[in-house]
This record gives structure tokens, C-alpha cells and sequence, in this order.
């Protein structure tokens, strides 16, 4: 995954709705959907895009799949802020 990818994925206003809901519990792809005014495809289609970008994950419980956050991956997203930030000030 790039950091190119990541912010791709949270330039979406929809998809970074979908991280909060994320932020506390595990949810279906169904119990995402519920909290918008889209389309069922549409979820699932900014989902791989978060998925792609390695921010969420998903794993088969039953028959349903939860996703959930992948708290590591924004360790580089917080790195990436840091350096930038220690280039400023160093200036």
C-alpha cells in the first residue's frame, strides 16, 4: 500500500464517514449501508477501495463479513505528518 493510495482513499467523504463508524465495532457491509443514502454497490465499492488501500480489513464470520479498521496502516500516514513537520521546524 502507498500513502498515495491512502489519501486517495480518504479524499472520499463517504469513506471517511465509513472509518468513524469503523472507529468503535466491527460492522457488515449491511449495517454500513444503513447509516448512508446509497446504493448497496456503492458501499461495497468505496469498502475495496478502503481495502486496497489497506486501511480496512474483513473477515468471514458465518455467512456475513465484518470489516474492520487496520490501526497500522495510519502509523505511516502519522510518520509521513511527523517528517513533515520536523522539516519545518528545523527550517
Amino acid at each position: 500500500m502507498s500513502l498515495n493510495m491512502m489519501f486517495k482513499a480518504l479524499s472520499d467523504p463517504i469513506r471517511r464517514k465509513i472509518l468513524l463508524m469503523l472507529k468503535n465495532n466491527d460492522m457488515t457491509a449491511g449495517e454500513i449501508a444503513e447509516g448512508f443514502d446509497i446504493s448497496k454497490p456503492s458501499i461495497s465499492h468505496h469498502l475495496n477501495t478502503l481495502k486496497q488501500a489497506g486501511m480496512v480489513m474483513d473477515e468471514r464470520k458465518g455467512q456475513y463479513i465484518y470489516y474492520s479498521i487496520n490501526t497500522s496502516v495510519f502509523e505511516d500516514v502519522v510518520s509521513f505528518g511527523m517528517e513533515l513537520c520536523e522539516r519545518k521546524i528545523r527550517k
